[in-house]
């Protein structure tokens, strides 16, 4: 009997040690959220601003994001649709951005199941497009990481007192 609770507790031991699951490291996790309009969903963590200083701050400049929090933020689209005005299948992609001051780079990758951005250089070469929008400053602070869609179904990233506006058309 002290055999088997030995050998139980180094299986559970080494299967928590050795997870590669950040959920099983203890790793904090900020509530999740699916929006969706017509075709399209997006599913991505939303962390809170808590007082802390976002963009040039907590998420850096000219850094890749992964949009959210934990896993990176997946955007769906059930038929092809422009982008930003440009081209994308139908089909699941991971959402990353790279913020600046004045504009953001936005991402779609075809390598699903990301945590974080922290491999982003290893999969890049994966990239479907990336579109350039510009900044616009907000006069009131948005507390939670926010993403929705516009009556014209455009996507809309906010956060702090930043958002941006990629165009979408079907």
């Amino acid at each position: 009997m002290k055999k088997l609770l030995f050998l139980a507790a180094i299986a559970i031991a080494t299967t928590t040690l050795f997870s590669t699951d950040a959920s099983a490291q203890g790793a904090p996790k900020s509530p999740h959220d699916t929006v969706t309009v017509k075709d399209i969903k997006v599913t991505y963590g939303r962390p809170s601003k808590r007082g802390r200083e976002i963009f040039g701050g907590l998420e850096k400049y000219g850094k890749v994001w992964r949009t959210g929090a934990n896993q990176a933020t997946e955007i769906t689209f059930a038929k092809d649709v422009t982008f930003g005005g440009k081209p994308v299948k139908a089909g699941t992609y991971t959402l990353f951005t790279i913020p600046n001051e004045k504009e953001w780079t936005v991402i779609l990758n075809s390598q699903l199941k990301q945590w974080g951005a922290y491999k982003y250089d290893e999969i890049k070469g994966s990239d479907v497009l990336q579109v350039t929008v510009p900044v616009k400053k907000l006069d009131k602070v948005v507390e939670q990481h926010t993403i929705r869609f516009t009556p014209k179904n455009d996507l809309i990233i906010e956060w702090d007192q930043t958002q941006i506006t990629v165009p979408i058309k079907a």
